[in-house]
């Protein structure tokens, strides 16, 4: 569990630091950026950490320079994760026509069977097993109170880890998250490619059908989504996730912004009501 300090930098009181290593789900070297507040400098302090997970081309550097989450963080001391969302390097398959939506910076945040993506694309394992025990082993975190977010293919893998792992992830929010991964174009290439044809095997990567199928979260959830989303009517429906939430009794908070767009101007405008919904509940 040998981490490289690539960076640190003070902000907002904390200090803000990029770290390398060598991951066992992945088999690749990962980065990641962790958020310190000033609170973790606290003799004996063990933080709740919450953890951000990023869509589609992205990597940990985006919401790390454009969330603007350091300021809330610090005032209600929450440790701010986002981790890469692909495995990259050397031999890391990647997409036959280098298609933003598959293979590099694509992940899902599932784990894939099929070649040549299943040796190094174990992003589920990754963000569910690896990095918390990473975390815990080098930061001042408090495991027992983690959350988890994301934006887009990142809120995709938020709900569905959350949902699996209710007990590991104790709140759960998300920003214009593909909902019903199994009724979009971008959840049928996708998990058709890292998954194969067996629909079955989707389904335990899907909000939507997770929710059919029994799964709950720790508590209620919040989803933000602008109603300019140039990919609100055909990638993220919302309303898919609204339906079995109300029908399954689960506490969803759904909020349809008017004139925002997919962007980080989008996501940095709610990121302080996200980072206090985990901080209540954490």
């Amino acid at each position: 569990m040998t981490l490289e300090t690539v960076s640190t930098s003070k902000a907002h009181r904390g200090t803000l630091g990029v770290y390398k290593h060598e991951s066992t789900s992945t088999g690749t070297g990962m980065t990641f950026s962790v958020f310190l507040p000033p609170q973790a400098a606290e003799a004996g302090a063990k933080l709740p950490v919450l953890v951000y997970l990023s869509g589609l081309t992205c990597t940990h550097a985006n919401v790390t320079d454009k969330g603007e989450y350091r300021k809330a963080c610090t005032d209600l001391g929450i440790v701010f994760v986002a981790p890469d969302t692909s495995p990259r390097g050397e031999g890391v398959a990647d997409d036959a026509d280098a298609a933003y939506d598959f293979g590099l910076g694509a992940g899902f945040y599932v784990n894939a069977t099929q070649e040549p993506f299943a040796q190094h694309y174990r992003m589920w394992d990754y963000i569910a097993e690896e990095l918390p025990a990473l975390l815990g082993a080098n930061f001042p975190v408090d495991l027992d109170r983690m959350g988890i977010t994301g934006h887009s293919m990142g809120g995709h893998g938020a709900l569905t880890l959350g949902l699996t792992y209710p007990d590991k992830f104790k709140s759960l929010s998300a920003f214009a998250p593909i909902v019903a991964p199994g009724q979009v174009p971008w959840g049928h290439k996708a998990l058709g490619g890292y998954l194969g044809d067996d629909r079955a095997a989707w389904r335990k990567h899907d909000a939507v059908a997770l929710i059919e199928d029994g799964k709950r979260p720790a508590g209620a959830v919040l989803v933000d989504q602008g109603e300019a989303d140039g990919f609100l009517a055909e990638q993220l429906r919302p309303e898919l996730l609204d339906a079995v939430c109300k029908a399954a009794g689960v506490d969803l908070t759904l909020r349809l912004q008017p004139g925002y767009d997919h962007s980080y101007n989008f996501i940095s405008t709610f990121m302080d009501d996200h980072i206090r919904w985990h901080a209540e509940r954490l």
